[in-house]
């Protein structure tokens, strides 16, 4: 019978284990080390992107910026309406030996735009001496006049313009106009607007003021063009216009659309020459059987049309 002999605890074995001793203090320097380098690499990169920096605005500001050879010598200004071109130059701030590549084109377009009375800049670069400048004035088509300036006392101080989409203006001065220096004495004046609502450089936003607008507009299209000059549109009284001629007709017309009220208009008048009359009041605000009052065209005498006047702005109306 053989003894079973007791196994040895493996634990309680010795075993040659490698023994690698590294020291704290090495530790430590590899590690600021690492943390050097990389503080310097940064700031070594820092410092070239610097100097790159620095030595492009150098080359910018030398080369373009402040170069004379790239001076302002020509303002090349035009304009299809009527203001003069100095005070175009005025209004843009440029000056002649300005640096053509430094100058700010969207500052240039940004403080004419401001002015009322443009309606759209286009600012170009012509190298290397012209800086040409295009200006499209809003045309005015009627002049307002404040509701608290009605009355005896309103004078033409008192007035602003209006073009045909609604834009407020200040009248031009006559230091600002191109020679010869049209008038706005001929435009029909529209009246009961509150002074609230004019805002010089802002589109109206008043059903009333744009109908107005619109029936300024198609009248010069219509018939009644060559037979009768608008002289004043009242808007205060709301769903309607009230319009005066200088040819002593009283006209209401309905907000609604203005071509066919105008065609009423001429076919009235038609008929009111043939018979020797002379149309004194009409309403074309009501669709049918028209409201109108007639006189013997013995007890009126209207003073006569002026003539066209040919408009000095150079649009193409459609």
């Amino acid at each position: 019978m053989f003894i079973a002999r007791k196994g040895r605890n493996r634990r309680l074995r010795r075993h040659h284990v490698l023994d690698v001793k590294l020291s704290t203090q090495h530790r430590r320097r590899m590690r600021w080390h690492r943390l050097a380098v990389l503080a310097g690499s940064a700031v070594a990169a820092a410092a070239v992107v610097m100097i790159v920096w620095q030595g492009g605005q150098w080359l910018l500001r030398h080369g373009l910026y402040e170069n004379r050879a790239f001076a302002i010598h020509q303002l090349d200004v035009e304009t299809d309406g009527v203001l003069s071109r100095e005070q175009i130059r005025s209004w843009a701030g440029v000056r002649l030996s300005d640096n053509l590549l430094a100058l700010d084109l969207g500052r240039v377009k940004r403080d004419l735009e401001l002015v009322p009375a443009i309606e759209s800049v286009s600012v170009e670069r012509v190298l290397p001496h012209t800086l040409r400048i295009r200006v499209v004035e809003r045309e005015p088509v009627a002049r307002a006049l404040p509701h608290s300036a009605s009355g005896a006392g309103a004078t033409n101080s008192n007035y602003y313009t209006l073009d045909a989409a609604g834009y407020f203006m200040f009248p031009l001065e006559t230091q600002q106009r191109a020679l010869p220096a049209p008038t706005n004495e001929h435009l029909p004046v529209l009246e009961g607007i509150p002074l609230a609502d004019i805002r010089p450089g802002r589109r109206t936003e008043s059903a009333q003021v744009l109908a107005a607008l619109g029936l300024i507009t198609a009248f010069q299209r219509s018939p009644m063009a060559g037979v009768v000059d608008l002289l004043e549109i009242d808007v205060a009284t709301p769903g309607v216009l009230r319009v005066r001629t200088a040819q002593s007709n009283e006209v209401v017309f309905g907000l609604g659309e203005p071509d066919p009220q105008l065609r009423r208009w001429h076919a009235v008048h038609d008929h009111a020459r043939r018979t020797g009359r002379h149309v004194a009041w009409l309403d074309l605000s009501v669709s049918n059987n028209i409201p109108a009052h007639l006189v013997a065209g013995i007890a009126v005498t209207p003073p006569p049309r002026k003539p066209a006047r040919n408009s000095p702005y150079r649009k193409k109306h459609v």
